[in-house]
């Protein structure tokens, strides 16, 4: 049995590093660097991967360069690459960080992960997208995302098949517009209404939960200069998950996947700034957080 099949959307992130703006029309800027890492779906597998869970990717990727990149950097983090088709081209996103933000520009087929490929990880838990619920098996945890495409075909109306995930991961933006409501509060709660628990991002406040009706909050760690918070969605996303797997009560889930939301932000690239459980661990520790249950436990 694998701990996590992540079946959202894998890229392949093209980061330039050390932008002092963006380019307007017709003007151009240098950077210092240009990072290849994985993105999308990758950044939760990758966290949760060094945070000691068994993962698997069940996203498709392309027989191109991309997609050669990503599984060899999976493949050193331990993480099997599970899909049986190819995606047409791996998705690609340029990721311009600048001022504590972001821009990106992402070239995607549409090719997603199949019913039977997140089967075959036997997954205790799976990763997913608002809109691809239909792959996961009875029995999994459902963790879901929702992306920019997912809150525009919901807008007012999540789907059904949210009703038992164990958590959505939604931004305020997104959390406002699916639910109708006028508070982030107010969202979180009335999207509890089908999910177990709703987790509202908000960027450097930190995050909002809403679990049995009971409203949740983490602050984020103060960063001064970020340096590039790509990801710190997803890497929020693959701690939750291991501190859920490993027991953490809710309250504790959403402090832990708050903190190392925000220590990531402090690296380049999505996965630059995901820690090791152990790093982790003491970070928390130094900030009164006691340590999940069954963490460092291989099966719970």
């Amino acid at each position: 049995m694998t701990d996590l099949v992540v079946a959202t959307p894998v890229f392949l992130d093209l980061t330039f590093v050390g932008l002092e703006s963006l380019p307007a029309l017709g003007e151009e800027r240098f950077a210092a660097d240009l990072l290849r890492s994985p993105g999308g779906g990758a950044i939760t597998a990758v966290g949760a991967a060094r945070l000691g869970l068994s993962v698997a990717v069940a996203a498709p990727l392309g027989d191109d360069v991309a997609g050669d990149v990503v599984r060899a950097t999976l493949a050193e983090e331990g993480i099997e690459a599970i899909a049986t088709r190819s995606a047409p081209r791996t998705p690609t996103t340029a990721v311009m960080p600048v001022g504590g933000d972001r821009a990106m520009v992402t070239v995607d087929s549409g090719a997603r992960a199949s019913v039977a490929d997140v089967a075959a990880g036997s997954p205790r838990a799976v990763s997913v997208n608002l809109d691809q619920l239909h792959v996961v098996p009875p029995g999994a945890f459902a963790y879901t995302t929702c992306g920019d495409d997912e809150a525009r075909a919901f807008l007012g109306r999540p789907p059904a098949a949210l009703a038992g995930a164990r958590a959505l991961f939604v931004n305020e933006r997104e959390a406002l517009g699916l639910s109708g409501a006028a508070s982030v509060e107010e969202a979180a709660a009335t999207l509890a209404e089908q999910a177990e628990t709703v987790v509202v991002t908000r960027a450097a406040e930190g995050a909002i939960a809403c679990s049995r009706g009971e409203i949740l909050t983490a602050a984020a760690e103060r960063v001064e200069q970020p340096l590039d918070t790509t990801g710190a969605g997803d890497v929020l996303v693959a701690a939750y998950i291991w501190a859920d797997l490993r027991g953490a009560d809710p309250a504790d889930r959403l402090r832990w996947a708050v903190l190392y939301a925000s220590l990531a932000v402090t690296k380049p690239t999505g996965v630059g700034g995901a820690l090791r459980e152990a790093e982790l661990i003491e970070a928390g520790a130094a900030r009164g957080l006691t340590a999940p249950p069954f963490a460092g436990v291989t099966q719970v």
